[in-house]
């Protein structure tokens, strides 16, 4: 049987009971791979991440070492908040890599989306090594890798950098519990670990981080206005009642046409998206007042330096998938 493939017989986690089950199995499992020796978690502090975190302190408790990499790729205060939550408030082991410098270096100049997700996955792989490399028993590494992952890499739809296995010559096993889980599952996971309903509920965010929403070839000004815009729009999308499933902005490497201060302004478009979906196979457009739009649309223009219109994809998936790239 392909590990990879989920069983046709595998019931859906839809209440505590499926998911207690669920933990129970898989910390039994983790146990049995792992031993008495240490597992390195890449936690980027997002729902999926967040899970396996939860999960593998109670099967192996202080064996896991939680490693948490800014590659300049985050939401606004990311790297701030998943060092308070997870360090301060939850007392994980975690270590903090500012590695912008290196990420961006690496990234400058390329504009093929699978390349970059590539050098992402790439330098994620490297840090982790260097990472394990200063200590002591660290044999496996921990991925919140889950089954829409391994799907669309599986078909060709875009490369995941949490799949495919790891370099040839890099001596770490996978430990992935929850990579046969879709994400509604996993939320229903993450309730019966204890996660509190504002890490569970969280909106996806991809592996590649801004990455795939600065698209082209990212350059620090236009990476910085994905920052400040999706920011601005997130705070907007949160006032809804209820908020959508994933909601972001993506700014494409285009610039057309405007006027500021009486000249031609020559800037970017930012593209704002939300979507509601069950498991991130399919997805649709969700609507947005009409008066949330213009404060977006308004606060976008005037606070983001760069931006000189705001744009509302509302396409469904398929035929677009929720990311840009």
């Amino acid at each position: 049987m392909d590990p990879n493939v989920r069983p046709e017989t595998m019931e859906r986690i839809t209440s505590p009971e499926l998911a207690q089950a669920f933990i129970d199995e898989q910390i039994a499992a983790v146990r049995k791979q792992v031993g008495d020796k240490k597992v390195l978690l890449a936690l980027s502090g997002g729902v999926d991440s967040s899970v396996v975190a939860a999960l593998l302190i109670k099967a192996i408790g202080d064996q896991l070492v939680c490693v948490h990499v800014n590659h300049g790729l985050l939401r606004k205060g990311e790297p701030e908040q998943v060092i308070r939550v997870f360090k301060e408030e939850l007392g994980a082991n975690l270590i903090y890599v500012d590695a912008v410098d290196r990420f961006l270096g690496k990234l400058a100049g390329v504009a093929d989306p699978e390349t970059k997700r590539k050098i992402i996955g790439k330098e994620f792989i490297d840090v982790f090594a260097e990472e394990a490399s200063k200590l002591e028993g660290i044999k496996f590494l921990g991925q919140g890798t889950i089954y829409p992952d391994i799907l669309e890499s599986k078909d060709g739809i875009k490369a995941h950098h949490n799949v495919g296995g790891l370099p040839e010559g890099l001596d770490f096993e996978l430990v992935e519990p929850i990579k046969l889980l879709y994400k509604d599952e996993v939320r229903v996971v993450g309730k019966a670990l204890g996660l509190p309903d504002n890490m569970v509920y969280r909106q996806p965010f991809p592996g590649p981080g801004l990455g795939v929403r600065c698209t082209g070839a990212i350059t620090r000004d236009r990476l910085e206005a994905v920052r400040e815009a999706d920011a601005i729009f997130r705070e907007e999308i949160d006032k809804m009642d209820p908020t959508p499933w994933q909601y972001f902005v993506a700014i494409p490497d285009v610039k057309s046409t405007g006027i500021k201060d009486g000249k031609r302004y020559m800037g970017w478009a930012a593209v704002i998206r939300a979507v509601q979906t069950k498991d991130a196979v399919t997805a649709k457009s969700v609507e947005i007042p009409w008066t949330t739009l213009c404060t977006i649309r308004d606060r976008i223009i005037a606070e983001v330096p760069g931006i000189n219109r705001v744009l509302w994809d509302f396409s469904d998936k398929p035929v677009a998938t929720i990311e840009w790239e």
